[in-house]
């Protein structure tokens, strides 16, 4: 076991950290009027901040420390746990809605949120499935079209929360692990196409959907409606300047920005550090895609070098969408910043996912450091 400690991977390692560190002074920072206000603490949210921190660290040591070939067993098991969750989220009384979207089962004081656990379930799912048999995803009808049918069955449960945000997280990661799995870029080619007609025909057919598009185009257009929550997003990142305006310094926490320690945290740290701290994050999450694909490279089989690619994929792809939503690239949707974002059941398996992506790399890590 101590011979598996030596050979993670410490970039990996000290990119985690690094991210973990920064989540945890900005939730602060970002939270503390809002909790002073609301809970007479200004404290509350970095304590339980800490909490999921802590559960965190732990779900990664053991991730760590776990067989990864017992992942192969548990895949199916893990999957059906995670449709039953996504199911009971819409039995009454059991759901819990915030803001208009039942995403969350209520456990005593704690919420789950299925739609994390079935992310990771599916990676597992898929890497096992791949690996199986690694030509079979050279055929439509053996490879691919299994894929989709779950998949289909996936996000269809997802999108009846609704979550339009976790199904493009998912739909991408199953789309990269087909593609470095060797699928035929035709095929790719076709999926994508009519994924973005299935995108498109989503959000036509929700009203709320097309009004965050036009508010993306121009969201002036609706400034005190759809269009508020960028522009006061673009009016925290402005005045950050270079440098920032310090730590703490944030205008936009004294609750003129929504969700400003959660969806929108990045954000805080365009205000409070400056163009140089938002582009440290930016390095810190191009780091670790580097490290997970290199993982993935020199996994010692396929089963682990695609479980490698889900893991990456899954947590670089939920990065590139919340920093493009608060940057005004993309249109708002409920997606959180991996490691930085106030914790809960996001924060606890995106730290599993690391916990693996760290074995991964010990498992396969015999080329050195760089």
């Amino acid at each position: 076991m101590l011979a598996k400690y030596r050979k993670v991977d410490p970039v990996l390692l000290l990119v985690i950290f690094a991210l973990l560190l920064i989540g945890i002074v900005m939730t602060y920072s970002s939270s503390a009027v809002k909790g002073y206000l609301y809970y007479e603490d200004a404290y509350h949210y970095l304590k339980a901040e800490l909490i999921w921190v802590t559960l965190g660290l732990m779900a990664m040591t053991f991730a760590l420390m776990l067989d990864c070939h017992l992942l192969y067993k548990w895949a199916k098991p893990i999957l059906y746990a995670a449709l039953v969750l996504l199911i009971m989220v819409k039995i009454p009384g059991i759901g819990k809605t915030v803001n208009g979207a039942t995403r969350w089962i209520g456990v005593g004081p704690l919420q789950i949120q299925p739609s994390e656990v079935i992310k990771l379930a599916m990676v597992l799912i898929m890497a096992r499935f791949l690996s199986l048999d690694p030509y079979r995803v050279k055929s439509f009808r053996r490879g691919i079209l299994p894929s989709l049918a779950l998949m289909g069955l996936v996000c269809g449960l997802v999108m009846l929360q609704p979550d339009l945000g976790t199904t493009l997280v998912i739909a991408a990661t199953v789309f990269f692990m087909l593609l470095a799995m060797g699928a035929k870029l035709w095929h790719m080619a076709g999926l994508g196409c009519a994924g973005l007609g299935l995108l498109a025909g989503a959000i036509i057919a929700e009203p709320y959907r097309m009004r965050r598009i036009f508010a993306f185009l121009d969201p002036w257009a609706d400034p005190s409606g759809k269009g508020y929550q960028t522009i006061q997003s673009l009016l925290a990142l402005g005045p950050g300047g270079l440098f920032g305006l310090g730590i703490g310094q944030s205008r936009q926490k004294f609750l003129y920005l929504p969700e400003n320690h959660t969806d929108f945290i990045f954000a805080m740290i365009g205000e409070e550090l400056g163009f140089v701290g938002a582009s440290l994050v930016v390095l810190l999450f191009a780091l670790f895609i580097w490290r997970g694909f290199r993982a993935a490279l020199y996994a010692p089989n396929n089963y682990l070098g695609l479980l490698a690619v889900g893991l990456t994929s899954l947590i670089g792809i939920q990065a590139m969408i919340n920093m493009g939503v608060v940057s005004g690239v993309l249109p708002v949707t409920g997606i959180t910043l991996p490691f930085i974002s106030y914790g809960g059941t996001s924060l606890l398996f995106t730290m599993i996912s690391a916990g693996l992506l760290l074995n991964i790399s010990a498992s396969g890590n015999s080329k050195g450091v760089f």
